[in-house]
């Protein structure tokens, strides 16, 4: 008589050890990586808004000298308020731009308004600038 053969025991797999560490370790490198990502997009977008922001108050204060020279009817302003303008422009803590210049040339009844300025977190050397021509006739 022959004997039965044995029923094989059902496959277990074998336990793997650390792989669940190296794992949650990949799982943090890569939300790391995100989270860089992250800081790097907001300081970005918190720049582009400052500049937007610095554009918007431009032509703020480039309107208020056209508006100025529309009410006298003509380009000639008086010296004073262009100085009075002018200061405003170059006053970073009130209305006006950090390092800011304004300039009004006029040639005949042609004004143009220039606006010079650099963002604080801009290296030296590149200045954004705004300009403006009116005709008054």
């Amino acid at each position: 008589m022959r004997q039965p053969r044995p029923v094989p025991a059902p496959f277990r797999p074998r336990r793997q050890r650390g792989s669940s560490l190296i794992e949650i370790l990949i799982s943090l490198a890569v939300l790391g990586g995100g989270l860089l990502g992250l800081v790097g997009l907001q300081a970005k977008a918190s720049q582009v808004a400052v500049s937007a922001e610095d554009s918007s108050r431009a032509a703020l204060l480039a309107n208020e000298v056209v508006s100025l020279m529309w009410t006298t009817g003509s380009v000639n302003l008086p010296a004073a308020a262009i100085e009075a303008w002018a200061g405003r422009v170059a006053d970073a803590t009130g209305p006006g731009l950090s390092n800011g210049s304004g300039t009004v040339a006029v040639d005949g009844n042609l004004a143009t308004v220039t606006i010079s300025w650099r963002p604080p977190h801009v290296s030296t050397g590149i200045d954004q600038r705004y300009q403006t021509q009116v005709l008054v006739p």
